[in-house]
């Protein structure tokens, strides 16, 4: 276990399309779930360094510099800090300010990950988001003067209403800011979100699939000119900069989370070895409660046979551009991929480029996706 999330389920106010965990902190709750989050550590602490810490949430921006600062020394402590480790924080515009951001930099924090959304104010509007335009770009330049060199922006697309020629717009202000990572996704609407009822009231419709794949295709264009790798099916890097942090998940490499509604994935050496995944409760109270008491906020929630392993690590490796390895494939479960998956590549095989070292999708196999990954489930 190289990699450690801390959930911070914080908001000071619910975005209608999320459907993560999170809510509006109670008087003092903050201090008290920071010390939660200390004591998790504490009792999972290991002799495996740290390669990547990632806050997510939630907001963590509502956290101080001194909250983030305790909590990153308590990790150093636990786990021990590779030297090149990777700190990334996730943060909404409209909760940041100068002073914060260089707090959080002499904290540790050296990758920063701004939930912008969207450079067009109605569109901020309909999202529910908090800030505007012109605070999401003054994010960025107050970053970069705090000391930040990596920083990612979120985006969206496949919005109502939203056109080619705004979105080709939107790509173009990234020239200006010049962030070293992006991560872009199209609007779903989640199950029991604001979202979910209004679209299903007919108050608002997506795109169609038509339209989806344009907007999709430019911005791999767009984005691609400007020198972007795009390495995973959300996700665009300059070259160097993936995150490190996310491709522990698509490896499917082990990590722990701490925090409430935080998942954890561990593996193995005895014979069951194909991974374990453990939950906390999607509850700040019971969270904080059951480390003040003593026991475990994990709950193991998956345990996964070599066939259920294949499947995820192909579910997730054909997320990205790099694809499957297949001498690693061949050597974790003792069977290649080809002769497990022979029916299934040649079902997909206008989309799959195999080698003799890996197995990827083309960028319109992306487009295709859950469709295509249902012959290797």
């Amino acid at each position: 276990m190289s990699a450690l999330y801390i959930h911070i389920p914080f908001c000071l106010s619910k975005c209608p399309y999320c459907d993560f965990y999170s809510r509006v902190p109670l008087a003092g709750e903050i201090e008290r779930y920071v010390s939660a989050l200390d004591i998790d550590m504490a009792r999972s602490a290991s002799n495996v360094a740290l390669d990547s810490v990632f806050f997510g949430g939630g907001t963590p921006s509502l956290l101080s510099g001194a909250q983030v600062e305790s909590l990153l020394n308590s990790a150093k402590r636990y786990f021990g800090f590779n030297a090149d480790v990777e700190i990334t924080l996730e943060a909404n515009p409209g909760t940041l300010d100068s002073a914060q951001l260089v707090d959080y930099r002499l904290a540790g924090v050296n990758r920063l990950s701004v939930g912008v959304q969207s450079f067009e104010n109605e569109q901020l509007r309909w999202l529910g988001r908090r800030h505007s335009s012109s605070q999401a770009v003054q994010v960025v330049e107050m970053a970069r003067s705090a000391g930040f060199n990596r920083i990612s922006l979120d985006l969206m697309f496949s919005l109502p209403q939203q056109s080619l020629t705004s979105l080709k717009s939107q790509c173009q202000l990234l020239r200006q800011l010049a962030p070293e990572h992006l991560s872009v996704y199209g609007l779903t609407v989640e199950e029991q979100t604001p979202f979910a009822a209004q679209h299903a009231d007919g108050l608002w419709q997506l795109p169609d699939d038509e339209l989806y794949r344009e907007m999709f295709m430019l911005v791999h264009e767009q984005l691609g000119d400007q020198g972007f790798e795009h390495y995973e099916i959300s996700n665009y890097a300059q070259p160097g900069e993936r995150c490190r942090h996310n491709m522990t998940y698509w490896q499917r490499r082990p990590y722990l989370g701490v925090g409430a509604g935080a998942h954890s994935f561990f593996t193995s050496t005895d014979s069951v070895g194909w991974g374990e995944r453990w939950a906390c409760e999607n509850s700040i109270e019971n969270y904080i409660q059951a480390l003040e008491s003593g026991d475990s906020p994990r709950q193991l929630c998956e345990v996964f046979t070599k066939q259920h392993a294949m499947a995820e690590t192909v579910y997730l490796a054909l997320r990205c551009r790099d694809g499957v390895d297949l001498t690693q494939f061949a050597a974790t479960f003792d069977q290649t991929f080809q002769s497990v998956y022979s029916t299934a590549m040649e079902r997909c095989s206008h989309h799959l480029t195999t080698t003799s070292q890996r197995s990827s999708l083309d960028v319109e196999g992306w487009l295709l996706y859950n469709y295509l990954i249902e012959n290797f489930l």
